[in-house]
């Protein structure tokens, strides 16, 4: 697979979301693991967890300790897999989402994550989104916290804007490595962030980047997208390339920037296997102004 980097690790190209291995509608844990091993296979070396990706009240860090499950299982080498997870959100069960974003809280939540994963520092740890309650700058400084005391090697931000990223990169240098906003087909608000973050050498990792491009023929129905509607354009060339539509959209986000670094949801091993082989499709140019109207 193609690499791109965050910060000064080389990861492939196309990562793995994987909330949707712990979240409603997951799969049993047989075939959780199979995906994450099939992920692994295809060259996938950078996981994105988070402590809040989990279903019922009880069971935070789901995913994390899924992930370390799964890492710990594997035949090959894991060396190379930078796992990203993420603190500042929680679910109490009932399908809704917080947000806390106080400094105690956030080194609370690296705590935990750090027994979860079974490591002695965090390869890069993100705040999951910004909490309205408390000053960012005191947000953000908890990262640096975390980063002076050796916890946590690389931090991120998820969910944020211009101003955020620009004050977070103020207060945390060179140590900020990546952004990760909803981007997608459909949803291309971030366009000033991916832009800023080139400027920056920011890696921005898309989380559900297949908006707007059906995924029913490979997942069945998504419980993180149940409506999503299918972009005509994607559907054409991929037919044309005899590759499915999802690889198109994820060849198109890799076009659009060098520091963009997709992270496509997958709940079986087949669908990642797919978005993985997006990694090594090159899109022309017509293509490309195709899918950029």
């Amino acid at each position: 697979m193609r690499t791109r980097r965050i910060g000064d690790v080389e990861v492939g190209a196309v990562g793995l979301g994987a909330m949707p291995l712990s979240i409603e509608g997951r799969p049993d844990a047989g075939r959780a693991v199979a995906t994450v091993h099939a992920a692994l296979d295809a060259g996938v070396t950078l996981i994105d967890t988070a402590d809040s990706y989990h279903w019922h009240a009880g069971e935070t860090g789901h995913n994390e300790e899924l992930i370390a499950r799964a890492l710990a299982a594997y035949g090959g080498g894991t060396s190379s897999v930078l796992v990203a997870t993420k603190g500042g959100r929680g679910r109490p069960g009932d399908g809704s989402w917080t947000v806390t974003g106080t400094p105690e809280h956030l080194k609370r939540a690296c705590e935990g994550s750090l027994k979860r994963l079974g490591v002695d520092a965090i390869g890069l740890y993100q705040l999951h989104k910004p909490d309205p309650a408390v000053p960012w700058a005191e947000s953000v400084g908890a990262l640096r916290e975390l980063l002076d005391e050796g916890k946590i090697r690389m931090a991120g931000l998820s969910n944020v804007d211009v101003r955020q990223i620009r004050e977070a990169h103020g207060i945390l240098g060179d140590r900020l490595v990546s952004v990760q906003n909803r981007y997608s087909p459909a949803i291309r608000d971030s366009d000033p962030e991916v832009e800023l973050c080139r400027r920056l050498g920011i890696a921005f990792l898309p989380w559900s980047p297949l908006g707007g491009v059906s995924r029913s023929s490979l997942d069945g129905p998504s419980a993180l997208n149940p409506a999503r509607t299918a972009l005509p354009a994607f559907h054409v060339i991929a037919a044309e390339r005899g590759v499915s539509p999802q690889q198109v959209c994820l060849a198109w986000l890799l076009a659009r920037s060098p520091i963009i670094v997709p992270i496509p949801g997958a709940s079986r091993p087949e669908t990642i296997r797919d978005s993985a082989a997006a990694a090594d499709l090159m899109l022309g140019e017509d293509e490309l102004a195709r899918l950029s109207t």
